[in-house]
This record gives structure tokens, C-alpha cells and sequence, in this order.
């Protein structure tokens, strides 16, 4: 008689959906605030991933909920990060989290965004999370401009909006390419890695 076939086991198939859901949402809250403020946690591939998660899930809203949690972590930590860098710049002995900013805006790229802020306005600004290491370059542009915090979120809020979107699409289309969770896990973080690191690339060819 032959043997059954032992189910495949997944972390998606260990532990409930609601289990999932009461861990997963305040930790990618947490992880996309975190990494608004501290700009190496690879935020886009977190989004995706959990879009991934949610894709496969039964429960109603849980691609609803992934874009709510991921859009307002990012608004709130890029809005926490420009007050602080407006409190560098009004003191005399700056701030660090003002030198961090600088230290990941080089001149060429700050000019640039410079230029495009004085051309453009808000919509440099609504683009600039859509653009790999464009975040930081045109939020010190906004600081050194003076643009207060109210001004700057009414342009942040539609850019975190869009990426959130944007990164959650490339998540439904890892998780509707396989069978397996976890396989569409992998797409997805390989397609954001692959998405951040080419204009990187083709700007050092250059």
C-alpha cells in the first residue's frame, strides 16, 4: 500500500491567517517606519513580500491592508525624518540625522534635485520615492529650500501613495506567477533588488 504524501509545509501554512495577520501588520509597520528613518532597510522588497503573503491569503482586504500599513508607515517616517532635519537646521550645532542626510545626498545628485524642486515643485517630489536612492537627494533639496513640514507632506503623502502601490504590484505579480508563497517571495524580492541596483549601475557605466 503505498504511503501518503506528506503536505508540503510553509511558514504561510504553520500558522493561521489571523495569526499571520496580528504578527504581520504592526511588524511591517514597524520595519517601513523604521526604514523611512534609517534608509537601509530595504523597504520596497518588504512591501512586495508581504503583498506576496497577502495574495495567497482567503481573508477579505488583506491587499487593502498591506497598502494602508505600508503607505502610512512611510508617510509618517519620511514626516519624522523631515522635522528632524528641519531641527538640524535651525541649530547651530546641526544634528546627525541632518549629516546622515547629507552624507546620502552626493552634490550631483542634490543639485539635481535642486534644479528639478525649482522647476517642478511638488511633483519632484511625488516622483522621487518611485526613483531608486531618490528619496534623500530631494527631501534635503525641500529642507535647504526651507519648505515647511505641512508643505512637504501634502507633496509626501501622494509619493508614499505610489510607492506603496507600485511595490505592492510587483508583489501580486510574484504571488500570481507561483503556486507556493514562499517561491513568490523570492520574485519579488529578486525583482526589487534588480530594480534598485540598475540605475545605480548604469549611472557608474556612464
Amino acid at each position: 500500500m503505498p504511503l501518503l504524501a506528506a503536505p508540503a509545509v510553509t511558514p504561510a501554512s504553520v500558522l493561521p491567517e489571523a495569526t499571520q495577520q496580528a504578527i504581520g501588520y504592526p511588524t511591517l509597520f514597524l520595519l517601513v517606519l523604521a526604514g523611512a528613518l534609517v534608509p537601509v532597510i530595504p523597504t520596497g522588497a518588504l512591501v512586495s513580500s508581504a503583498a506576496v503573503v497577502a495574495f495567497h491569503q482567503t481573508a477579505p482586504f488583506s491587499l487593502a491592508m498591506v497598502f494602508v500599513t505600508a503607505s502610512l508607515a512611510a508617510f509618517l517616517g519620511d514626516a519624522a525624518l523631515y522635522w528632524l532635519g528641519r531641527r538640524g537646521l535651525k541649530s547651530k550645532n546641526g544634528s546627525r540625522w541632518l549629516e546622515a542626510l547629507r552624507a546620502r545626498a552626493p552634490e550631483d545628485r542634490l543639485e539635481q534635485a535642486q534644479e528639478k524642486l525649482a522647476g517642478h515643485g511638488v511633483a519632484v517630489l511625488v516622483l522621487s520615492r518611485l526613483v531608486p536612492a531618490g528619496r534623500i537627494p530631494v527631501m534635503l533639496a525641500c529642507l535647504l529650500a526651507k519648505w515647511p513640514l505641512r508643505r512637504f507632506s501634502r507633496g509626501n503623502f501622494p509619493a508614499c501613495l505610489a510607492w506603496a502601490v507600485t511595490y505592492q504590484l510587483i508583489g501580486i505579480l510574484g504571488g500570481s506567477l507561483f503556486d507556493e508563497p514562499w517561491e513568490g517571495v523570492v520574485a519579488a524580492i529578486g525583482l526589487t533588488v534588480l530594480i534598485s541596483v540598475v540605475p545605480g549601475v548604469v549611472r557608474r557605466v556612464r
